[in-house]
């Protein structure tokens, strides 16, 4: 029985991108509300990219420890089904943005090492899902999109108490082993599927997408 993987593809700026994305076959759309970031987007384009998506494709607002006024105005304009919070939110904040606004909450988690781990027994008990990112090099501007990995045996075959998400340098050559490796059962790309930072490759997109839901290798993933 194949595993019924579910594909994430952030940093979305266009309707033309939300649309390959939703062709593609993905589960989640995600648009970076972080202006250091090359895929960040005004209010204004994220409401115009956010509304060509098609009923099903759950729209994801990425922030980065924002306050409660840049919720509000985001959740004003841009009809958006979940809430990524990607900076340094403490567990106590991820459960007031859940609670405040009424909306599921991922939480994003650097690791670099097993000690980044303890803090996600923690984070599981505020949020409604994990995800399990590389953590930025010492003084990099942006705390995810990087394209970076981390050892991927540190998660393996782990579980939490909520569903997580596997993040950080994937691609479509290499989603598939890290699938396999961890058994993720959710997975998150952003530069991997770009033909320049902030630029998304509709090829690229479908062969991740293929790639991670094995639809063009047949292999079984065992549960």
């Amino acid at each position: 029985m194949t595993a019924n993987i579910r594909v994430k593809i952030c940093g979305l700026r266009t309707p033309a991108e939300v649309e390959a994305v939703a062709a593609a076959g993905a589960a989640y759309a995600g648009f970076v509300f972080f202006p250091k970031s090359p895929r960040h987007l005004s209010i204004a384009e994220a409401r115009n990219a956010a509304l060509s998506a098609p009923v099903g494709l759950c729209k994801v607002a990425l922030t980065v420890d924002a306050d409660d006024a840049a919720l509000e105005a985001i959740l004003a304009d841009v009809p958006i089904d979940m809430l990524q919070l990607h900076g340094h939110e403490s567990p106590e904040r991820v459960a007031e943005v859940r609670q405040r606004f009424g909306l599921p909450v991922m939480k994003a988690v650097g690791v670099a090492d097993e000690s980044d781990l303890a803090p996600l027994m923690d984070y599981a008990l505020a949020a409604d899902q994990l995800l399990i990112d590389a953590k930025p090099p010492r003084g990099a501007d942006l705390p995810g999109g990087n394209g970076l990995a981390f050892d991927w045996r540190l998660v393996a075959q782990r579980r939490w108490l909520k569903p997580w998400m596997l993040a950080g340098g994937l691609s479509p050559e290499n989603v598939a082993e890290a699938i396999r490796l961890t058994n993720a059962r959710q997975v998150d790309v952003s530069s991997g599927v770009e033909s320049a930072p902030g630029i998304k490759d509709a090829h690229k997109i479908a062969a991740f997408t293929r790639a991670a839901l094995r639809r063009d290798q047949g292999v079984p993933i065992l549960r």
